[in-house]
């Protein structure tokens, strides 16, 4: 197998986890949260989300938690912005790293952002260009990769094509979402296959879901063919939407304990990991979905 030597591991439980949780997580717990995932080593720790509290109400709080967080040097703390409005907002609170959020199903897109593929990339082209400007990266994320919610298996070239766009409009790194949690491993190297024909590898993440419970297999799926930045949440906070009562992202405590076994870095701590998901399960009160932790809480218990 050839696998990478490192993994940039990227966490997205503060934003991605947190964002559809029904009762309100304090401003103070969710920075407790994100500096506890950069102490045990997260390089990248995914804050917040510059959106309108009418939609995501969970993140009504994202200037006050920016304002809060003690950053670490060397730790990226990126912010999702849907669009111009949101970008201002968040360079005004001082990030340094936004996000964008397309999606390779028409139908998800309308549904989700309430626009076409083509809007949406039209929307994105003057924040990222605008952030750019400001010395400010762009990480691009790709909904639906493998299937869609609304109209089923979603083509490869379908991805390919909004995910070149991106790299193309400015985007430093494009991260590829199963977002239903539907991919099996050889479905995933089809479609980065036909991605990597247009973005290199060294600019490509993955961003599984574990519904089916795939996620660890589809991961070491693309690290065979190079990929060496995988998106995780601590504890596998965040349920996944469109499948009821099902797992949402892959637990981070689960993908550290892969890697560990394949010798490859990360830089993290699982020991510190495994208490940053304690602590927010506690306040959430509930088990964590980390096959992981729970073996580790079970072995202290």
């Amino acid at each position: 197998m050839k696998l990478p030597r490192r993994v940039r591991m990227v966490e997205v439980g503060p934003r991605d986890g947190l964002q559809n949780e029904a009762r309100a997580v304090p401003t103070a717990i969710k920075v407790a949260l994100i500096e506890q995932l950069a102490d045990a080593g997260m390089p990248a720790v995914e804050a917040t989300a510059f959106v309108s509290p009418k939609w995501v109400p969970q993140m009504a709080d994202h200037a006050a938690v920016m304002a809060a967080i003690r950053k670490q040097p060397g730790v990226s703390y990126p912010v999702l912005v849907p669009n111009m409005q949101g970008l201002e907002a968040a360079l005004a609170a001082g990030a340094t790293e936004v996000a964008v959020f397309g999606a390779a199903s028409e139908s998800f897109s309308k549904k989700n952002i309430n626009c076409s593929i083509a809007g949406s990339l039209a929307r994105f082209a003057p924040v990222v260009a605008t952030a750019n400007q400001q010395g400010v990266r762009v990480r691009g994320y790709i909904s639906c990769v493998i299937d869609c919610p609304y109209e089923g298996a979603i083509a490869p070239q379908a991805v390919a094509a909004v995910a070149a766009a991106l790299r193309d409009m400015g985007c430093y790194e494009i991260s590829l979402g199963d977002t239903i949690g539907t991919a099996t491993p050889a479905r995933m190297q089809a479609m980065i296959a036909a991605v990597n024909a247009g973005v290199p590898m060294t600019e490509l993440a993955v961003h599984c879901h574990d519904t089916y419970g795939q996620a660890l297999a589809n991961i070491l799926a693309a690290l065979q063919l190079g990929i060496a930045t995988v998106d995780s949440a601590v504890a596998g906070l965040g349920g996944c939407p469109y499948a009821k009562g099902a797992s949402g992202n892959v637990a981070s405590e689960d993908v550290v304990y892969m890697l560990q076994g394949l010798d490859i870095e990360t830089g993290v701590d699982l020991q510190r990991l495994f208490r940053a998901g304690q602590m927010i399960c506690r306040e959430l009160g509930r088990e964590p979905a980390s096959k992981v932790a729970r073996a580790l809480a079970a072995k202290e218990a």
